[in-house]
């Protein structure tokens, strides 16, 4: 008998890679959901005995699925499959109920491991025949723009991980936003926010690597400079001088762990400039000059991070140059 199981990700790369974890011998029927109101109605409708479930989604993240199950009383045992792999990620899915956490992206052998130690996959659930369309080769489109929102939200998972182990602090994760736009576009959007009266700060670091380069940008809004000072141990006085280097601690962190992560998925490695401050050590102008081709049509990936329970908000622009677009997708259709 088949064993029913759910895939729930807003992320139509990863509900494939996902896929095509799963042992090739496991006798099993899928459905999918891209939020978690869409699990719970497969919950409801006795489709799940297992289910794989994502944390960062619209309409119903992962958190807010596990309380409607308990408050519900839906049986199924969950596997939590994430990008964000914060240690207060992982206890707090556990005190929800989840019987395992996987980290993005999936090794399939942690996968098939996991299934026999709860009892999923062993004889009883196991077949020699072969259908006609396996589930787990069942072919899932995937777009240029979908594939780079879910690298990013893994390579973002773990710049929120060091920054949550560097503070002892839980970040916020967001969902990436991803977009083609023209040079009008980006430039207005960066004039815009950079120079918004809630703007603290803008700093731009430059990186390349296997004919892919771009900038990579982190603004600071309405950020508590105290509050910084204290999560970093920082005990000297608040000069001007020292709240940047403050920021520019924070932007190491967040962008160096983020283009290791992308860098790792992509299979390459990102040679990365020295930092510097929009509006004071370079103008908006010239990062993003109209006399350049570079950004014509320019890929944009945007992260907005939060400190919960503190004032620390900030922006994370990834910036890919036109001439970078045709060698991301080269490298990411190896991934889907």
């Amino acid at each position: 008998m088949k064993v029913p199981i759910v895939i729930c990700d807003d992320s139509a790369l990863a509900r494939k890679m996902l896929m095509r974890s799963l042992p090739s011998d496991w006798d099993i029927d899928i459905t999918f959901a891209s939020n978690g109101l869409e699990a719970l109605q497969a919950l409801r409708d006795g489709l799940a005995q297992f289910m794989f479930l994502d944390l960062n989604m619209p309409i119903l993240d992962g958190y807010e699925t596990l309380e409607a199950m308990k408050e519900e009383r839906l049986s199924s045992k969950v596997i939590v499959v994430s990008g964000d792999v914060q240690p207060k990620a992982y206890q707090r899915v556990v005190d929800l109920g989840a019987i395992a956490f996987i980290k993005k992206p999936v090794n399939s052998v942690q996968v098939k491991e996991i299934l026999r130690e709860h009892g999923a996959y062993d004889r009883t659930t196991r077949t020699q025949a072969v259908a006609s369309t396996p589930q787990n080769t069942v072919d899932i489109k995937v777009s240029l723009l979908e594939s780079c929102q879910e690298v990013a939200n893994i390579a973002v998972g773990q710049a929120a991980d060091l920054l949550a182990r560097l503070m002892n602090v839980f970040v916020i994760m967001p969902i990436p936003k991803v977009n083609m736009l023209d040079h009008g576009e980006l430039r207005m959007a960066l004039e815009s926010s950079i120079n918004s009266e809630h703007t603290n700060a803008a700093i731009c670091q430059g990186f390349s690597g296997s004919k892919i380069s771009g900038e990579a940008l982190l603004m600071f809004y309405e950020s508590n400079t105290k509050d910084i000072a204290k999560l970093l141990k920082y005990s000297g006085e608040l000069t001007d001088s020292a709240e940047l280097e403050l920021r520019m601690d924070i932007s190491s962190v967040l962008i160096g762990a983020c283009l290791r992560g992308l860098a790792k998925q992509l299979d390459t490695e990102f040679s990365q400039s020295h930092p510097v401050v929009l509006g004071k050590h370079m103008p908006v102008s010239r990062l993003v000059s109209s006399d350049s081709p570079r950004w014509k049509q320019t890929l944009a990936i945007e992260v907005n991070f939060q400190i919960e329970g503190h004032d620390l908000t900030c922006d994370l622009l990834l910036l890919f140059t036109q001439d970078s677009v045709n060698q991301l997708r080269t490298r990411l259709s190896y991934i889907s």
